[in-house]
Order: structure tokens, then C-alpha cells, then sequence
């Protein structure tokens, strides 16, 4: 079996220590990380490596930054898309495992539309998707995961009527993360489970997480070819309800693989 994680920590730095309990829970594979918000070179290398892992790491001062642990050793790493006005910011990181590709990802949160930001975000997915059509095929084996940053459908909050059009359900911004889908990606949570209800993210105001008040804006895609080996698809609220020490506003997803 192969598990795969991904997880917004909202910095490593603050989290480590509940991701280091975490997995003594659910010791997957790979751990793929979101918003670490530390350079590269402050990231806890040593600590994983503790624990079997090897890490690939594209940091950033304060904001941003993603990394993948693995059990296994990656090859042709790259980091972000080859760019340059979107490679400022560490938001892709990906590697090969022998024929299976894992693209790590945090897609920018925007704003309201009409903001600087809400066309950013939409500009990153188009660039995105071009990246995808450069340097890869649908044919291909690969596992997308991270913090998108969108509901894709309104099964994907706690209520569509309150949430309607703003942040992260807005029709844009529902269309560009289809794209990804269209291109060749499965969603693979909704792939096994079409009409079930489950969140990722929880705001830290009102109790929203046992309120269970969230949004399902973390993802694993996978392309088709690797839809016979998917066993499961879950997210670990454990992580996110922890008390202490203080959790993210996210939750890890995990995807289980028989390869």
C-alpha cells in the first residue's frame, strides 16, 4: 500500500510537533505540506529524517511554501512552473516516484471579485493548467494534491446559501479548478464517495470545527490510470480537532493506493 497525505499546516514551525503525533497515528508514505511560511533552510529536515523521511522542500519567508516527505527517494524534483511571474512565490513542488509523478500545490486564496488578488488567483490556475499541458500528459501517472482553495460544488459546504459567491465558491473560481479536471484529473474523494458530506478546512472563529461549519477546498486528483489502484480516500479530523498543541485550520487528507 501507498498513502499519500496532504496537509496545509499553516507553518511548520508551529505545527511540527502535532505533525510528528499525527504520524504515529497515520504513518503514510508521503506527507505532502502546504503553507509551511519558512524558508527553506529553517525547515525541520533532521526532525523528519528522524522518522524515515526525506524531504523536498520550496520555502518561503512567512508565507507560502510547500514540501514533499517521502519514505522513498523522488527523482527530477522541480520546483514551481516554469514562470516567472508566478514562481515568485513557492506554491508548486513535485517528483517522480519510478512512473508515478506527485505535484504538490497551494493554489493562491484570492479575494472578492473584482480584487487584484481574485484575478491573481485565476491567472495562477490558467498558468497552472499550461504547465500541465508542457510537462505532462493525461496519460501519465500522477497524484495532484493541496490546498486549492476552492469548493468545487456546493456538496463541498456546510450551507450554499450563506456561502454563495464568496470566497472560494464563486463561478470563476469553481470553473477554473474544473480545468484541472477536464485536463485529466479525477477527483479522487468524490470518485469513491459522490454524495458524501466532508470538510477540510474549519475557520478558527465560533467553534466552527465542532460545529463541523467548513469547506472542502483540499484535494487528491489523480489521473485515470491510477483509479484501479485507489482503495480509499479519507480526512483525519483528529488533527484538526487537537487542542494541543494549537492545530491548523485544515485537516489532512490521505489517499490509499494498492501499487
Amino acid at each position: 500500500m501507498l498513502r499519500v497525505a496532504t496537509w496545509n499546516v499553516n507553518s511548520i514551525r508551529s505545527r511540527k510537533e502535532l505533525v510528528f503525533m499525527w504520524l504515529e497515528r497515520v504513518p503514510v508514505e508521503i506527507l505532502c505540506l502546504q503553507e509551511l511560511k519558512t524558508e527553506t533552510h529553517n525547515f525541520p529536515f533532521l526532525d523528519f529524517e528522524r522518522l524515515g523521511y526525506k524531504c523536498y522542500v520550496h520555502g518561503q519567508k512567512a508565507y507560502n511554501g510547500v514540501a514533499i516527505c517521502s519514505k522513498f527517494g523522488l527523482e527530477d524534483v522541480f520546483k514551481g512552473i516554469g514562470d516567472a511571474k508566478f514562481d515568485v512565490e513557492s506554491r508548486v513542488i513535485g517528483g517522480r516516484l519510478k512512473d508515478l509523478w506527485l505535484i504538490n500545490c497551494y493554489f493562491p486564496h484570492g479575494e472578492e471579485r473584482g480584487g487584484k488578488k481574485f484575478y491573481y488567483k485565476l491567472e495562477f490556475y490558467d498558468a497552472f493548467c499550461k504547465f500541465l499541458d508542457r510537462s505532462f500528459s493525461p496519460s501519465d501517472k500522477i497524484v495532484l494534491v493541496g490546498d486549492m482553495n476552492v469548493a468545487l460544488e456546493d456538496i463541498d459546504v456546510y450551507d450554499p446559501v450563506v456561502l454563495k459567491d464568496t470566497i472560494g465558491t464563486m463561478p470563476e473560481e469553481r470553473q477554473a479548478l474544473r480545468r484541472l479536471l477536464d485536463w485529466g484529473f479525477v477527483d479522487a474523494f468524490r470518485y469513491l464517495y459522490p454524495n458524501k458530506v466532508e470538510f477540510t478546512w474549519w475557520d478558527y472563529i465560533g467553534g466552527a470545527v465542532w460545529k463541523n461549519q467548513g469547506m472542502r477546498i483540499d484535494y487528491i486528483f489523480i489521473t485515470e490510470h491510477l483509479l484501479k489502484s485507489l482503495k480509499d480516500v479519507f480526512v483525519d479530523t483528529w488533527a484538526r480537532k487537537k487542542r494541543q498543541p494549537k492545530p491548523s485550520d485544515h485537516a489532512p487528507v490521505v489517499g490509499v493506493f494498492e501499487l
